[in-house]
C-alpha cells in the first residue's frame, strides 16, 4: 500500500488536491472534510467526481451525530464507500485495514 498524505484547512486547496488525484483511477482517499462537511458544495462536488472512479472514506474523529444539530447534515456521506464516525484517531486505522481487506 502507498499512502499519500496532504492536509489543508483551506477550502479550495482541498478541491484543488481532489481534483489533482482524478488521474489516479481505482485509488483510494480518506479523507475528515472536518466543518465542511456541512457547509462546503464544492468539497461535496470534487468528491462526488472523485467517487465516480475512486472510493472514498470519510472520518470524523468526534461523533459528528452526538454534536450540533448542524452537524447532522451531512454533505459528502452519499459518496463514500463508508463513514468511521467517533473513533478517534483509531479512526484512521480502520480506514486503512478496510482498504487492506477490500
Amino acid at each position: 500500500m502507498e499512502i499519500e498524505n496532504f492536509q489543508s484547512n483551506i477550502e479550495g486547496e482541498l478541491v484543488d488536491y481532489i481534483q489533482s488525484i482524478h488521474d489516479s483511477p481505482n485509488s483510494w482517499m480518506i479523507i475528515n472534510p472536518g466543518a465542511f462537511t456541512h457547509t462546503s458544495i464544492a468539497l461535496r462536488d470534487a468528491i462526488n467526481s472523485l467517487s465516480r472512479q475512486s472510493k472514498v472514506i470519510e472520518v470524523h474523529i468526534s461523533n459528528i451525530q452526538e454534536r450540533e444539530n448542524f452537524r447532522k447534515y451531512n454533505l459528502i456521506s452519499e459518496f463514500c464507500e463508508i463513514s468511521i464516525i467517533g473513533e478517534g484517531i483509531e479512526g484512521y486505522f480502520q480506514a486503512l485495514d478496510y482498504i487492506n481487506d477490500n
